[in-house]
């Protein structure tokens, strides 16, 4: 199955395990290329080329499409956070919330705001999640 696909995401994570809670073992960014081992369903067995690191990414992150541009090209600055592309996923972005706030003026959205301020260090998740027991097996913090 080995074909190249390239990272469509400001950052794209390559982690150890096949899903979201997997240990981080490498970064990408917007037009990496990757080497697709397997086809996992949602999640693609990789190798990143350049580095040859091993590991998992989903699908969301890659694109068979050829990047035309660089990694930290003017350009690439304009794309989608992984973040960003998720939430569009769902039907969601700046325009919509934008709509969402003028038909609901009474909504508190400085609380909303606030919060999407804060930030969890991936050490501190990988802490909670083994605290809490919900973490794999062999992927201590």
């Amino acid at each position: 199955m080995d074909r190249s696909m390239s990272v469509q995401v400001r950052q794209g994570h390559v982690r150890k395990t096949p899903t979201f809670l997997g240990i981080i073992v490498e970064r990408l960014s917007y037009g990496d290329k990757v080497l697709i081992l397997k086809d996992k369903g949602d999640w693609l067995d990789i190798k990143v080329e350049g580095t040859g690191t091993r590991g998992f990414m989903h699908i969301s992150a890659l694109t068979t499409k050829k990047i035309v541009f660089n990694p930290g090209d003017e350009e690439a600055k304009k794309t989608a956070t992984s973040d960003e592309f998720a939430l569009a996923g769902k039907g969601f972005n700046e325009n919509v919330e934008d709509r969402f706030r003028a038909d609901n003026p009474h909504l508190n959205f400085a609380g909303i705001d606030r919060m999407e301020g804060y930030g969890v260090s991936e050490k501190q998740m990988r802490q909670f999640l083994f605290k809490g027991q919900l973490i794999f097996k062999g992927e201590n913090p």
